[in-house]
């Protein structure tokens, strides 16, 4: 393969500024010394490392579950529009011929969500009768999984009309602790704020959505450091959910109030120090692709462009246990003519995208 070599303002800077610099790329990694005879993809502008959805479904479509073919192609359209590295949050599909595809982002698997019969979506999850086996269902996850486990956290309950929690505290606190012995992470969807408590107090290391977070949780989350993925532009979805939920008023109206308390949510947990990192929840509602949507989201919500994009970027990448642009690091590179944290709408058109050292678009 030819060594590449590019040159422009690493981000994020360090001490010394926004000073271009040069990199090269030898068999799909960043080299920061010169390699002899490297081709030049890149003369100037920024470097930003690869974006990252932390929360997305490969393998789900509006009406369920979808073909490998057509998840490749959701895979594609998310590499397509710089994400390329993909936390799956739950798929009904085995997804790992995927992974073995070195055109597609990278893609950490969670497995499919577990959750309880008739408390979530039909078909995309694993229905645990009894509670007391989600331990071993759990560990089950795990195993087939990449190093993290998706729960449902809460759905609605049709016996009570509103969203209610699937499990109780020991329980949580019992599979969560499964989970951490064989040392794979946890996280849970989670909308209102019942089943939030316990969720956070039994140690889990992840809040996907967490629209009903208190100011005491929050608190909470941030000296444990749990982190939040808040799919801001899903919960745009809320008031359309409210709209159909007719035989349930109580439930649609709590949707409401969710909604109209993301941004205020997010702020609040910003400032608190919780660490939130960008993911859309493509699949299903969602269309893949929109990682930049949910980025400057993140910015409307109440975090600094650069914040923002660190949530989408290099600080979620070293969440899931990849580095930036560094020596020796995956050459997952997006190169930009101007400085997107001036205008995050800088990012929707590359200069360049080179994934795992290979220029892809």
């Amino acid at each position: 393969m030819t060594a590449l070599h590019l040159r422009g303002v690493v981000l994020p800077s360090d001490e010394g500024g926004d000073v271009e610099r040069d990199l090269w790329i030898v068999n799909g990694r960043v080299r920061t010394r010169p390699v002899p005879n490297a081709e030049t993809v890149v003369d100037g502008g920024w470097l930003v490392p690869g974006l990252v959805d932390a929360h997305c479904h490969v393998g789900i479509g509006p009406e369920g579950p979808v073909d490998l073919e057509t998840a490749a192609a959701q895979a594609e359209t998310d590499r397509d529009a710089g994400a390329l590295l993909l936390r799956d949050c739950g798929s009904p599909i085995d997804t790992r011929p995927l992974q073995e595809r070195l055109d597609l982002p990278r893609i950490v698997r969670a497995g499919r969500h577990v959750a309880r019969p008739k408390r979530y979506i039909p078909h995309l999850g694993v229905d645990i009768e009894d509670p007391a086996d989600l331990p071993a269902a759990v560990l089950a996850q795990a195993e087939y999984g990449d190093g993290w486990v998706k729960l449902v956290g809460d759905w609605i309950d049709r016996g009570t009309g509103d969203l209610a929690p699937l499990w109780s505290d020991d329980v949580l606190k019992a599979a969560i602790d499964a989970a951490h012995s064989v040392g794979a992470k946890v996280t849970a969807h989670v909308f209102g704020e019942d089943a939030l408590p316990g969720l956070v107090r039994s140690g889990i290391d992840c809040i996907e959505h967490g629209t009903g977070l208190t100011s005491d949780l929050i608190a909470e989350m941030a000296e444990r450091g749990t982190a939040l993925v808040p799919t801001v532009i899903n919960i745009e979805n809320f008031p359309g959910i409210a709209a159909k939920a007719t035989k349930y008023p109580a439930y649609a109206a709590h949707m409401r109030a969710l909604h109209a308390r993301v941004d205020s949510m997010v702020r609040e947990a910003v400032e608190a120090g919780v660490p939130v990192y960008a993911g859309t929840d493509a699949g299903g509602g969602i269309k893949h692709g929109r990682i930049v949507d949910e980025i400057a989201a993140l910015h409307e919500a109440g975090m600094s462009a650069e914040q923002a994009l660190g949530a989408g970027s290099w600080a979620a990448r070293s969440w899931l246990g990849y580095s930036g642009l560094t020596e020796g690091s995956p050459a997952d590179v997006l190169a930009f003519d101007t400085d997107p944290r001036a205008d995050l709408r800088v990012l929707r058109a590359p200069r360049r995208i080179i994934l795992r050292g290979r220029v892809v678009g």
